[in-house]
């Protein structure tokens, strides 16, 4: 009689505990949320979250061939990855369909879909994706293997004049037999300002030693060749350097990322470091015949263009002596 009722009470201790479990996954873990942009799929519960301000994301815009994808889109802005438990009596495909047809609907262009086999057996689409490109924290990577008939991806973009977004979408029938969605948003946007003003005294240096020395801190809006207020530190830093050193002379030379034109971005060059000579002449007081505006546009690279990073750098001002 002891025997059954110990046997009774382990079995109502583990009902509780089994309750208790599938009660908790009904809830978003905690600090989760939906990305304003798209909601998710209706009964759907937050299982792993993570955003970071600005990281680097492979976006997958073709097959994997020899263990690697055939093509992709290397981006840089702000990242949030969000993995969902779908409702267990949804098929992985009436889920892909609904995401395709809201971002479609929301103004998005699908850059690649994929499904089934095609992505790669065995694994092999969640392992190359999200474990070795865009890895995932702890075991939740792991969640996203399951049935290779049954797994959808894809890639999507959203053009936006205060930067574009991209979507990169994966649902499977993961390996606890629900669906599982791999939702992750990219916003593009530039890195956040970390390079000051350099002095006087270091950009003396670097022209002596080099004769030139790239500046960053002087500020355009996009596609526009007014000088910012914001710029205002390192004119001053210019001044102060040409006062100090009265028989130097330079050639004060635009550059650009290649977005656009080479024709458009020579000009735009050119029309920026004339804005700062302008302003160094005539608000800073210095000598008209000590500077010379040149623009060589996009044709002198110090970083790639394929990131926003490398843009970044690419745009500047270089100051070469005469």
């Amino acid at each position: 009689m002891i025997i059954i009722r110990k046997i009774v009470l382990c079995l109502v201790v583990g009902l509780l505990l089994t309750t208790n479990i599938a009660f908790a996954k009904r809830e978003d873990i905690k600090g989760s949320n939906d990305h304003p942009l798209i909601s998710r799929y209706p009964g759907a519960i937050i299982t792993y979250y993570d955003t970071k301000e600005f990281d680097k994301y492979t976006v997958p815009l073709g097959k994997i061939v020899e263990g690697k994808l055939s093509n992709s889109l290397q981006l840089e802005g702000k990242i949030t990855r969000i993995q969902y438990n779908a409702p267990q009596n949804r098929s992985t495909l009436e889920i892909y369909r609904n995401y395709k047809m809201t971002l479609e609907n929301a103004g998005f262009n699908i850059l690649f879909t994929g499904s089934g086999r095609e992505l790669g057996r065995f694994k092999k689409w969640p392992d190359v994706v999200y474990k070795t490109l865009n890895p995932i924290q702890g075991d939740y990577k792991y969640r996203l293997r399951g049935e290779d008939d049954s797994q959808y991806y894809l890639s999507a973009k959203l053009v936006r004049p205060k930067g574009d977004i991209y979507v990169s979408l994966y649902i499977s029938q993961g390996w606890h037999k629900w669906p599982v969605i791999q939702f992750d948003v990219i916003e593009i946007k530039p890195i956040e300002k970390v390079m000051v003003a350099e002095k006087a005294e270091a950009m003396a240096e670097k022209i002596s030693r080099v004769g030139h020395a790239a500046v960053y801190g002087i500020y355009f809006d996009t596609d526009k060749a007014y000088v910012k207020p914001e710029s205002e530190p390192l004119l001053r830093e210019i001044t102060r350097l040409l006062r100090y050193n009265r028989e130097l002379k330079l050639y004060v030379v635009g550059h650009t990322d290649n977005v656009g034109s080479l024709d458009y971005n020579m000009k735009l060059s050119k029309r920026r470091a004339e804005a700062v000579v302008k302003v160094l002449v005539f608000e800073h007081g210095v000598d008209r015949k000590r500077l010379s505006a040149c623009g060589v546009g996009l044709l002198a690279p110090v970083a790639s263009n394929r990131t926003e990073y490398g843009r970044a750098r690419n745009r500047r001002v270089e100051l070469v002596e005469q």
